[in-house]
């Protein structure tokens, strides 16, 4: 795609309507601009580190652990304040280390851009800082080098690399006042340029703009902001109910102030980050090994919602290196061979451009017995290139390669009806056309006309197949012309229903999405365009996936749930996007998907078993408080449960699960209402072997503390098996890692509470017996209320839907 530049807004940013004369700006001239405009380079926002350090102790989860850390400070409970002060700081530095990672996609963009440029200054040729361009600047750039700024061309004829920007695998050919754009490279020409646009105006610009805005927050971070948010109204209600009741009733400050303590612990989710990062880290693990490094840990649990993938065309469905697509033979005294060589015999050098590589790599050694006696390189003017051979038998001939209509008039027009209908026959199907001609005497004539494409990888059908398998609806974004992105999604299927980005210029929000949501996929889109379909799709419910490997496509990434960088991507896209692949093409995205969703899964069981605990202990602890006035519980064996039964749930991350064959996304009316029907028999559960100890077998209060602490860690545990299936809790095989996990900590919470280690008083061994036996039939009737609850609300479900 060529996108033009209206030069006249372009000119009016430069207030004194000056563009600059053939001579270019003075010395004097160049500085008031630079002044006034700024430089020439992209501009950061810096936080300092010690704030954006400090933003991840202030959340839901982090007040309630800094609640209970100052209630431990009043209370003088030191042991306990230096634990809970630990896990609060842990939390923090997993969030900062994880958000600081993501920072680094401006400095990667910022690497495209030219460093130095050659300037007209005073009238004289210079090279200064790129960043010193303004507006009216004359600039000098040649063949490889990367243009400074946009501007116009003064003079001369170029051929441009934009793939930077559009995404376009090809050279754009572009003459004397049409636009070239920072962050492109020449692959032809030694054109003048007037500059138009410095520092964020440019295309460039505007890409590290949005590439650098901040990322929506994750849906895994909103369902832990919501479940803090559950648990702290639930803790403060409880602790509220407490402190009145107990002030009522007379209790001192001190003691009321020690009930509330044990409440907050009980409420507070300590290891709930932890245990969630620790749980995405071996998932990433798990990707890395099939070659997918994960950068930004939430998005392996985004993986498993996305329902709508955008994929960018260039290096990620294709190959991204041209290839010889069909060979017309247009003379009866030719074929495809003869055509070929022709074609071979005007090769400049060693092939460093992409059609010439393409034509090389197809011919092989067969041109290597013929000698050039005179050779003629591609001329944007001529727009061909000669060869005078002499074949091995002393023939001599001419041959040469260019665009159709030079060809056409090099040879007089003749065959020009069949080339024009074969051309447009290849222009239908998005290839980029050369025509082959040679002349053995004084007449030249057209032997034939090649198609060059990028063709799709060799697996790219295959695995876009399997993503819709898996409940995902694919779209390419790309930024090549229309006929070529509808022959590569036809032949990928995704279907030939492929916009042009002038049918969305005008659109945003729903209007946006919901084209999107038709279209197969959207051609000759500018990065920008690429950024509003993804934000519109998000913001229309779904979650999106992005891949690309461009800096044209670093922006979407960033700005989608998960974005994806493919092998071989530029550093401005990997630093924009959540995951990289090592390996070619899409395959890896499969693996991906499947291992988001089994991460998911064991996320979704651990809050489950997390919000259950969490109300069985602290509306165990408030009922026990309110009903006999005693601590059923101390602060320390509260956190002895919580880093002990949560440290082998550790192992939770390694657990068997059974990966949903659809997206999944976060249904916290279901996780919640199934944690309340869990906690609540929980609670039934506690307070009853509270009744049993303190009333029939009249325990002593410290005896009953250590018996209470063995029953609700085995308890604990037993709900974890009870919480990650629907089904019987027998019914899908825990791994061995969390098995052996739960067994060994059973075992030393046994032996703390015979040893009475950290414990009120040891508990005799019968009432060890007792703890577990009591423990394993209350799981049996835990798993019957699970299964009643998923029945009610799978009702629920299909009576909405109906």
């Amino acid at each position: 795609m060529t996108t033009t530049v209206d030069s006249r807004s372009e000119a009016d940013r430069v207030s004194d309507g000056a563009l600059g004369s053939d001579d270019g700006l003075t010395g004097a001239e160049a500085a008031a601009r630079l002044s006034r405009y700024g430089p020439n380079a992209l501009t950061e926002d810096h936080q300092s580190v010690v704030v954006e350090f400090l933003t991840h102790f202030w959340g839901p989860i982090a007040w309630m652990i800094e609640a209970a850390l100052v209630l431990t400070a009043v209370t003088g409970r030191w042991p306990d304040f230096v634990v809970i002060a630990a896990l609060l700081v842990m939390n923090g530095v997993v969030g900062f280390w994880e958000e600081h990672q993501a920072q680094s996609a401006i400095a990667a963009l910022k690497e495209q851009l030219a460093k130095h440029a050659r300037v007209k200054r005073d009238g004289a040729w210079k090279t200064v800082p790129a960043e010193e361009l303004v507006p009216g600047d004359l600039v000098r750039v040649g063949r490889g080098d990367v243009v400074p700024a946009d501007g116009l061309i003064v003079d001369g004829r170029v051929e441009a690399d934009e793939s930077a920007l559009t995404g376009e695998s090809l050279p754009v050919e572009k003459g004397q006042g049409q636009s070239l754009f920072s962050g492109s490279s020449l692959s032809r020409g030694n054109p003048s340029v007037r500059v138009l646009g410095t520092g964020a105006q440019p295309e460039f610009g505007r890409s590290a703009a949005l590439a650098g805005q901040q990322q929506p927050t994750s849906h895994f971070q909103q369902a832990v902001i919501s479940i803090g948010k559950y648990l702290i109204m639930l803790a403060v209600a409880l602790v509220v109910i407490i402190v009145v009741v107990e002030l009522v009733r007379g209790a001192s400050l001190p003691r009321t102030l020690e009930f509330a303590l044990v409440v907050t612990i009980a409420s507070v989710p300590i290891a709930l980050p932890a245990v969630l990062s620790v749980t995405m880290a071996v998932g990433a693990r798990h990707l890395a090994a099939h070659g997918a490094v994960v950068s930004h840990l939430p998005a392996v649990e985004e993986m498993a919602g996305v329902d709508i993938l955008c994929a960018d065309k260039t290096g990620t469905i294709t190959k991204n290196q041209i290839a010889l697509a069909d060979v017309a033979v247009m003379d009866p005294d030719s074929d495809r061979a003869a055509v070929l060589l022709a074609a071979a015999l005007t090769i400049e050098g060693e092939a460093t451009d992409p059609l010439d590589a393409a034509i090389g790599d197809t011919v092989g050694d067969a041109s290597s017995g013929y000698q050039i006696l005179k050779f003629e390189p591609f001329d944007a003017v001529s727009k061909l290139a000669q060869s005078w051979v002499r074949s091995e038998d002393g023939k001599e001939f001419r041959v040469a390669k260019g665009a159709v209509q030079a060809i056409t008039e090099l040879t007089g027009n003749r065959t020009g009806g069949d080339a024009s209908r074969v051309s447009a026959d290849f222009a239908g199907k998005g290839y980029r056309t050369l025509a082959v001609a040679r002349a053995d005497d004084n007449s030249w004539r057209m032997i034939g006309m090649l198609a060059l494409q990028d063709p799709p990888r060799d697996d790219s059908r295959d695995t876009l197949r399997q993503a819709s398998a898996l409940g995902l609806t694919v779209k390419m974004i790309t930024g090549d012309r229309v006929e070529i992105a509808r022959q590569v999604s036809g032949q990928v299927g995704l279907g030939s229903n492929v916009l042009e980005a002038d049918a969305i210029k005008d659109l945003g929000g729903e209007a946006l999405a919901v084209k999107a949501e038709e279209a197969d996929g959207f051609a000759e889109v500018v990065p920008e365009d690429k950024f509003r379909i993804v934000q519109a799709l998000q913001e229309h419910g779904h979650i999106v996936g992005m891949t690309g490997d461009g800096v044209n496509d670093a922006p979407a990434l960033h700005r989608a749930d998960a974005g994806i960088a493919v092998a071989g991507a530029t550093d401005a896209a990997q630093a924009a996007a959540d995951i990289v692949f090592l390996a070619p093409g899409l395959s890896a995205i499969i693996e991906a998907i499947h291992r988001a969703r089994e991460v998911f899964r064991r996320m979704q069981n651990y809050s489950i078993y997390r919000i259950t605990e969490t109300i069985r202990i602290v509306c165990s602890v408030t009922v026990v408080i309110l009903l006999f006035r005693f601590f059923p519980v101390t602060p320390m064996q509260i956190v002895l449960l919580a880093v002990l039964n949560d440290a082998a749930i550790l192992s939770i991350a390694y657990d068997r699960v059974q990966a949903s064959p659809r997206p999944v996304r976060w249904d916290l009316r279901e996780v919640s209402a199934v944690a309340a029907v869990l906690g609540g028999v929980g609670i039934i559960e506690t307070t009853g072997i509270v009744w049993l100890a303190h009333g029939p077998l009249g325990l002593t209060l410290v005896v009953i503390q250590t018996l209470v602490y063995l029953k609700l860690s085995v308890a604990g545990h037993l709900t974890v098996f009870v919480a990650r299936t629907r089904g019987r809790m027998w019914a899908h095989r825990p791994s061995w890692v969390l098995l052996g996990a739960v067994i060994g900590t059973q075992i030393v919470a046994t032996i703390i509470a015979a040893t009475g280690f950290l414990m009120p008083a040891p508990l005799p061994w019968p009432y060890i017996a007792l703890a577990w036996g009591y423990a394993a039939v209350w799981a049996l009737v835990l798993d019957q209320a699970k299964i009643l609850a998923y029945r009610t609300l799978d009702r629920r479900a299909a009576h909405a839907t109906n």
